[in-house]
């Protein structure tokens, strides 16, 4: 046989972008393996300059980005270090996006609007991405817009631990924020011994962004805990008007659980002076100190989850089975 034979070896390379680096790093520690260091930087003009300080040729890379505020500069970020990564020979490039920016933008509601989460897809992959993870997207077609292999993480299994160990003992009723999210909300009974189930109906005005308005609660809450779930908190004008529906039908206590913190202002006041009991999210966010100082917040990490995720890629293993065959 002519040629030269060699046993290749894998190489995983994990990175991070500014937006969120906390988050990378605790990823990076359950992986075992550091960040890798790179040069940073915006010129006068607020142009974005990045550069790694290894070799990345023949690599199995992973890019870790939060798209958090301000928004589009971190995206932007993301797609030039993938843009490097490409033109540095790295083998296979995974964007790791805990959360996908725009991605409430998954379809048009009237004539001449854009479907940016679509447009988000087919940035990454014009810039050389190969792969992309991302956790509890706004909607589950966003899979289909990108063109390559979509790791749709959940993080429902580390939200429902924890309120099954602390509200276990209690009658408790899963809330859909609106009849949209009911299917997600069937997950959570099951995962929480087959409660009941509720849901909120609400009208959304599409010309004013962040609006919306809670007119009934469709289901049996009076004399129950209530846990209201959704993918996420932006200006928490939805969710707490969603709480009052529920205590004014008679709900005992609300709990509030959601994967992606964004807490746009006024949010944490909103929050603050909510009925909700507790409010539970992730960090797939970074939480402003404001929300840190409040008690009735609480953090529980996804760090675990997307460290597994990436190992499962990295050694061509089943993401799928994390899930118990459901991602």
């Amino acid at each position: 046989m002519s040629g030269i034979l060699r046993t290749t070896q894998k190489n995983m390379m994990v990175f991070s972008g500014r937006a969120y680096p906390e988050l990378a790093e605790e990823v990076a520690a359950n992986l075992e393996t550091p960040l890798v260091g790179s040069d940073s930087y915006e010129f006068a003009n607020s142009e974005i300059f990045v550069r790694f300080n290894e070799s990345v040729r023949g690599c199995d890379a992973f890019v870790i980005q939060s798209h958090t505020a301000p928004i589009n500069k971190w995206v932007m970020e993301h797609l030039i270090m993938v843009d490097a990564l490409k033109r540095a020979s790295a083998k296979r490039i995974t964007v790791v996006m805990p959360f996908y920016g725009y991605a409430r933008q998954d379809k048009k509601h009237r004539g001449r609007e854009p479907i940016s989460a679509r447009l988000m897809a087919d940035l990454f992959k014009t810039a050389g991405a190969d792969r992309l993870i991302a956790i509890d997207l706004h909607t589950a077609q966003i899979q289909g817009f990108f063109d390559g292999p979509v790791d749709h993480l959940m993080a429902m299994p580390i939200l429902t631990d924890y309120v099954k160990g602390k509200y276990g003992s209690r009658e408790l009723t899963v809330v859909s924020p609106d009849a949209g999210r009911i299917k997600v909300a069937e997950q959570w009974s099951h995962r929480l011994g087959g409660v009941p189930l509720a849901f909120i109906h609400k009208t959304r005005d599409t010309k004013q962004p962040n609006k919306s308005i809670a007119n009934r609660v469709v289901g049996e809450v009076s004399g129950r805990t209530c846990v209201l779930v959704d993918d996420m908190i932006d200006s928490g004008g939805t969710i707490c008007q969603a709480a009052d529906a529920l205590m004014a039908e008679g709900a005992t206590d609300v709990i509030l659980a959601a994967t992606h913190a964004i807490f746009s202002e006024p949010a944490v006041e909103r929050l603050s002076s909510s009925v909700a009991r507790e409010v539970v999210v992730t960090n797939t966010l970074p939480l402003c100190e404001e929300a840190r100082k409040l008690d009735k917040i609480t953090e529980l990490s996804i760090a675990p989850l997307i460290s597994q995720a990436i190992r499962q890629v990295f050694e061509d293993g089943s993401v799928t089975s994390m899930f118990d065959g459901q991602a």
